[in-house]
């Protein structure tokens, strides 16, 4: 098991934080999603070594007001990341909003190794907002909802081990985040934000839980067909929207991907 070690920056004069850990190259590039940070990729990157960004707005990293919490934000976000971290390229692991680094990656398709997509939100046509991300895109309504979680309803709705690490985080600049990022987000946007994944054509492995109460699998097998290269997918019927939690042997069948 590699160690990790914890990065504490600035960049575009806002708090970065970040973790990393030696691997193999080029660098595993983790990108989580909503609430989480990147305390979801802590075993990953023992494994495999890489970089863990908290994405702007979550974890330990900025929240200023001003900030640009939208799929575009996030895009340029990644690219500063990578200029910040002296990194040129990258295997790719993106899960739930982590999408955004599908954007990325469609503008720099030569600067991806290896991809994996995990329970990922749908660039794609067809997809639309689960029950809780339509109360958050309505203004007032959001306000109230997101404002009103407690932490037994957080445990509630989220894996144990997820809700726990993101509650500490889950202040009032993230769920400001989160609800500027969903506001932005209509699903005919997700479907115009994917219309290049075919440009990415590098060894492809979409992951997806099967009992996801968000994102329902046939997604999966539509990021796989969208992708430009060879696409593998593996289903996990049993598990949810996190499915390394419900089925560990998930991180061996992706560390050997990423390792191949």
């Amino acid at each position: 098991m590699a160690p990790v070690t914890e990065h504490h920056d600035t960049l575009t004069d806002q708090p970065l934080f970040w973790r990393s850990a030696e691997g193999g190259e080029p660098p595993v590039l983790y990108l989580h999603g909503v609430p989480t940070s990147s305390d979801e990729w802590v075993t990953f990157l023992q494994r495999t070594g890489g970089l863990a960004p908290d994405l702007p707005g979550f974890g330990r990293s900025g929240k200023r007001g001003d900030g640009d919490f939208t799929m575009r934000g996030y895009d340029r976000f990644v690219e500063a990341f990578l200029d910040h971290a002296e990194v040129e390229r990258v295997r790719l692991v993106v899960h739930d909003w982590g999408a955004v680094g599908l954007l990325w990656a469609q503008r720099f398709p030569e600067r991806v190794e290896r991809l994996v997509v995990i329970n990922a939100v749908p660039l794609l046509p067809g997809y639309r907002w689960h029950p809780f991300a339509r109360l958050w895109r309505r203004r007032g309504v959001g306000e109230v909802v997101i404002g009103l979680s407690t932490r037994w309803a957080w445990r509630r709705l989220l894996p144990r081990a997820v809700a726990d690490q993101s509650w500490p985080h889950f202040d009032q600049g993230t769920q400001r985040a989160i609800l500027q990022l969903y506001r932005a987000s209509p699903e005919d946007a997700l479907a115009r934000a994917g219309l290049d994944l075919g440009s990415i054509d590098c060894p492809a492995l979409v992951v997806w839980g099967g009992s996801d109460a968000y994102l329902p699998s046939a997604f999966a097998d539509a990021y796989a067909d969208a992708l430009g290269g060879e696409a593998d997918v593996l289903h996990l019927h049993d598990a949810g929207h996190w499915p390394w939690l419900d089925r560990p042997d998930a991180v061996d069948r992706i560390v050997a991907f990423l390792d191949a």
